[in-house]
């Protein structure tokens, strides 16, 4: 029993060491000894974006001088997340690409922390400390040595890395200009204390994007709960489109299984490439909303931009900073570009028809100056007569302007005799539109007199209502 307290005692040391700052950091800084620094800063170029051919040494002066760093200019740094084979992940070089396509003149640096990352996930958690001290402990000799500005300082950190980068903008001497947090880890941090993990305070401006929620607080791969200024989930945050079973096994016929780490990983490392997305296709960015659920943003609710009540998701992000983080949504594709384009639908149901209809199924299509976008699905909980419901949907073309659209009330995908004998019908007079993208509200008026909506017939067909009144004067 002696052996096995002695032993615990032990444990909680060795623990307590992975989680606080080594003693003597101040003391090593003073005299400029950085030799107790593990992690290695490498200075990545457009031309070998996929290798560490130069490393930043801290305290090293002609380091600096010898990888070409520009003082000029801002700087980038990537910190990677916990890993199973001590090795870089694929993204890293892809977004080193992308961000130098976007700033060619900037740095980007790549914080090496392999060997601690690929250690058991509770002990690579506790080394996130450890790694964020680190870094914050490079950029003040950076800021000391080189009077290089923090203001030029964009830490982006993924999954433990957000945690790190957080951990390091709470250390430095002044704050650096922002922290991107790429669905940073729940396990161990979603009930941590802010300065252990992720926070608004750890830098000017903090943004977060939540891509793999799923599960109970703390169990979920991703964190939940808002860490930054702005946090925006995408898909709702819990899961991603294209990272389903079926989706896994078409990669894994077509590419082998050397890509099913990618897959497991597909909604967590999803953050990375919709930021990605955002440094190449600068012309069109996403476009996220403010919302206090992600059920109320279902129902097409959210989609204003009064008040920076909507955000472009990514790097042209909107530095507002609220006294409480905006919880922010939208949709995406299930690949690059992800934008979509949004639409709030409000119908009115009337007419005789008595009693609910539970879990229906509608397809709408859209059509517009440039394009159209024909039977995108949607789902009713209930539908009943005098009643007003409103809904999302997203289309993944830009069709331009609203000009006419087609509603269909499906039939049950099973066989009922009701609805041979007698199909339910209602009455749809007006259908109200807005676009999250323009902020456009339109009204459709049934282009007959009475459009009757009945369960497994044809479409009903709107056209703008200021069009409809010109006809009949015409």
């Amino acid at each position: 029993m002696e052996s096995k307290a002695l032993l615990l005692v032990a444990l909680g040391v060795w623990l307590q060491s992975l989680t606080s700052f080594p003693a003597g950091v101040a003391a090593a800084d003073a005299r400029g000894d950085f030799k107790d620094i593990e992690s290695k800063f490498a200075l990545r170029t457009p031309e070998d974006t996929a290798e560490d051919n130069c490393h930043l040494i801290p305290g090293v002066a002609e380091s600096v001088s010898n990888c070409h760093f520009n003082h000029s200019s801002k700087t980038f740094v990537v910190i990677h997340g916990w890993t199973v084979t001590g090795m870089y992940e694929s993204w890293v070089p892809k977004l080193v690409a992308a961000l130098y396509k976007r700033e060619p003149d900037s740095n980007v640096i790549v914080v090496d922390w392999l060997y601690r990352a690929q250690q058991h996930y509770p002990v690579s958690a506790g080394y996130t400390k450890l790694v964020g001290n680190d870094v914050a402990r490079f950029i003040n000799w950076m800021e000391e040595e080189f009077n290089y500005p923090l203001d030029n300082v964009h830490l982006l950190g993924y999954s433990l890395g957000a945690h790190a980068a957080g951990v390091a903008g709470s250390l430095t001497n002044k704050k650096v200009n922002r922290i991107t947090g790429l669905d940073p880890a729940g396990p161990n941090f979603e009930y941590a204390e802010a300065p252990s993990r992720l926070s608004p305070d750890d830098a000017d401006f903090v943004d977060v994007l939540h891509t793999f929620t799923r599960g109970s607080p703390g169990r979920s791969i991703g964190i939940q709960k808002p860490v930054g200024h702005v946090d925006i989930y995408p898909n709702g945050g819990t899961f991603q489109p294209g990272c389903n079973l079926g989706e896994a096994i078409r990669v894994i016929a077509e590419r082998g299984l050397g890509d099913v780490d990618q897959l497991v990983k597909c909604s967590h490392e999803r953050s990375i490439h919709l930021f990605i997305d955002s440094l190449l296709n600068e012309e069109n960015p996403s476009k996220a909303y403010r919302c206090n659920s992600k059920e109320a943003f279902e129902k097409g609710l959210c989609l204003s931009c009064r008040k920076n009540r909507c955000n472009n998701v990514g790097y042209e992000i909107n530095k507002v900073r609220a006294k409480r983080s905006s919880k922010m949504y939208l949709k995406t594709r299930s690949q690059m570009p992800y934008k979509v384009f949004h639409y709030q639908v409000k119908i009115h149901f009337s007419g005789a028809e008595s009693g609910k209809q539970h879990n229906q199924a509608f397809e709408i299509s859209l059509y517009g100056t440039v394009a159209e976008s024909e039977n995108i699905p949607f789902t009713l909980p209930e539908v009943a007569t005098n009643k007003t419901y409103s809904f999302l949907i997203y289309t993944e073309v830009d069709i331009g302007e609203l000009l006419m659209m087609k509603l269909k009330w499906k039939s049950d995908s099973y066989f009922s005799w009701q609805d041979w004998w007698s199909s339910p019908s209602f009455v749809v007079e007006r259908i109200r539109v807005k676009a999250g993208e323009t902020q456009k509200k339109v009204i459709f008026c049934a282009r007959e007199k009475v459009s009757q909506l009945q369960k497994g017939k044809d479409s009903a067909v709107f056209v703008k209502c200021h069009d409809k009144s010109l006809k009949k004067s015409g």
